[in-house]
């Protein structure tokens, strides 16, 4: 008896492995840029410019695309991270323009990128609210707060799938933190607001 049959196939299935494998460090380092453009976007939305915000995300797209392309059934769990930044920012700028969020097919991502993106781009609403608070915006903040209180209303059933949608539970909880921190900055700075607008109708 030989092991000719034995050699053979595990000849095959190593050069399976190496190639799976290349495809796997393909995608985890090419896939970086991607999340860079996507925190630049976000960035840039948080600095006011919507025109390079949606420059750096137009080219996460077409990169986004291009390595989807590269990925095998079995590897597109590595895309989950770029298309979570991805919806993150694109979820940002839809709602700084007062737009509806782009559904998932819309975007082109897996579901779980979408949910999990959705979740992160709440902790960016947050700041862009005491950013609009600061400036004395407070209709746009509680424009805005709405939109943040909402979509976590929506996400929270997700925190149940924690299991297979990684970390959601532990977003969820972040989430409602932020929400009740904005809530209470919110009330403060109204409250703020009346207060200021009393006393100067006693001084008149």
């Amino acid at each position: 008896m030989t092991l000719k049959n034995v050699k053979l196939s595990l000849n095959k299935i190593a050069k399976s492995l190496s190639e799976v494998q290349d495809a796997r460090e393909f995608l985890l380092k090419n896939t970086r840029e991607i999340i860079i453009l996507c925190s630049r976007s976000i960035m840039a939305v948080h600095n006011g410019d919507m025109k390079l915000a949606k420059n750096n995300l137009s080219q996460a797209d077409v990169l986004l695309k291009k390595y989807k392309k590269k990925a095998t059934p079995d590897l597109l769990r590595y895309l989950i991270t770029p298309e979570q930044e991805y919806v993150e920012a694109a979820s940002l700028i839809a709602i700084v323009e007062k737009k509806e969020i782009p559904s998932d097919k819309k975007l082109g991502v897996l579901p779980e990128s979408y949910v999990l993106g959705l979740m992160d781009c709440v902790g960016e609403l947050k700041r862009m609210i005491f950013d609009k608070i600061r400036i004395g915006d407070i209709d746009n903040a509680s424009r805005i707060f709405q939109i943040m209180e909402n979509l976590y209303l929506e996400l929270y059933p997700f925190s149940m799938y924690d299991k297979v949608l990684k970390e959601a539970r532990r977003k969820i909880d972040v989430d409602r933190i932020l929400v009740d921190d904005v809530r209470g900055a919110i009330t403060e700075d109204k409250r703020r607001s009346e207060l200021i607008k009393a006393l100067n109708k006693l001084q008149k």
